[in-house]
């Protein structure tokens, strides 16, 4: 089954995540380092949310990972950080964000962002 994959600790961010893969038909995979991440995206993942704002999860190294699986290496990857931290906003595009979205945004798109994820993704060519 087609699945967004949240590498997120913050609960309350984690609980609107699944809410709207719920609305939306869509299951939600949680993780917590590069292999899972990796690992999850390898079974039909479609979108990667990441919360750039998370000192416990090593989501640096996560994204480096997933970018360095041909295999998965293009799935879309949307981070979210808190406005006031720019620096972790520029981290996350120079780690393999294809979007980054101040959190406020993010939850006002996320019902689309998760919708979105739902859409058969392009085949990717195997190496």
């Amino acid at each position: 089954m087609p699945h967004v994959i949240a590498l997120v600790d913050d609960l309350i961010f984690l609980s609107r995540i699944r809410e709207a893969a719920r609305a939306a038909g869509i299951e939600v995979r949680a993780v917590r380092n590069g292999s899972q991440l990796v690992d999850a995206a390898r079974q039909e993942g479609r979108l990667v949310l990441v919360d750039a704002d998370s000192e416990r999860l090593p989501w640096m190294a996560a994204l480096a990972a997933l970018r360095a699986d041909a295999r998965v290496a293009a799935l879309p990857v949307v981070a979210f950080v808190s406005h006031v931290h720019a620096d972790r906003a520029q981290a996350a595009r120079a780690a393999g964000a294809s979007r980054v979205l101040a959190r406020s945004a993010f939850v006002e798109q996320l019902p689309e962002l998760v919708a979105q994820a739902g859409h058969p993704r392009p085949e990717q060519p195997v190496p």
